[in-house]
């Protein structure tokens, strides 16, 4: 598939949770997918300032396209964010930076995050606590950009479970189970999950723009 060279695709992301996921969900395809630090691109400060917009789709087009300004590659970037609709749709694009401050600094981000989320919900009842994950995936060779989404919805439960996932998996049940992402085997993620779904509306633009374009074979 591709040949023994296959072309590299910049994946704009530094958490190496994200970057993993992201190559098991392609892993089928004939590219390289390669983050930041395997281009050598040091992390700069500027990198904070990269998701200003309001709105998933906005962000990742940010990012996708600053990556590419700095490695010149096809890149692949995406925002993706917890919406939970008793905190009208909050925290959204805030989601990676929810809790307070002092809260990361204690615990951690992940922890923090969950921590707080718990105590915003603590008084909301199990019928109000409906949520979705929400993907936008941006990709972009400078000549071309496409921005594909996909979303996730279900329940937020009352205390974190389970040790697998990242993020909020913990504290998040998908429609149609009974278990957190945490919980659940990590196939449920790859099939059910707001990035997969995403991922799976990018993989027409990766193959024609990428693969096809650089002579490679599906």
């Amino acid at each position: 598939m591709g040949g023994l060279n296959p072309p590299p695709v910049l994946v704009a992301t530094r958490s190496v949770h994200k970057l993993r996921e992201i190559r098991d969900l392609l892993a089928d395809l004939p590219v390289r997918l390669l983050g930041p630090v395997e281009l050598g691109l040091p992390e700069r400060e500027e990198e904070e300032e990269l998701e200003p917009f309001e709105t998933f789709a906005l962000n990742a087009l940010s990012k996708a396209k600053y990556f590419h300004g700095r490695s010149g590659l096809p890149v692949l970037a995406d925002d993706s964010g917890l919406c939970v609709d008793a905190l009208d749709g909050g925290p959204g694009v805030r989601t990676r930076r929810f809790a307070p401050a002092e809260w990361a600094d204690r615990w951690g981000r992940d922890e923090a995050n969950n921590r707080w989320l718990l105590e915003r919900l603590a008084g909301v009842a199990e019928g109000d606590r409906d949520a979705h994950y929400r993907c936008a995936v941006a990709l972009t060779d400078d000549l071309r950009h496409e921005v594909v989404e996909g979303v996730a919805r279900g329940r937020i439960v009352r205390a974190s479970r389970g040790e697998g996932g990242f993020g909020y998996d913990p504290l998040f049940v998908p429609a149609g189970y009974d278990r957190t992402y945490a919980e659940l085997p990590e196939a449920v993620k790859m099939e059910t999950s707001h990035r997969s779904t995403a991922l799976r509306r990018a993989r027409g633009w990766i193959e024609t723009h990428v693969v096809r374009s650089r002579g490679g074979r599906i």
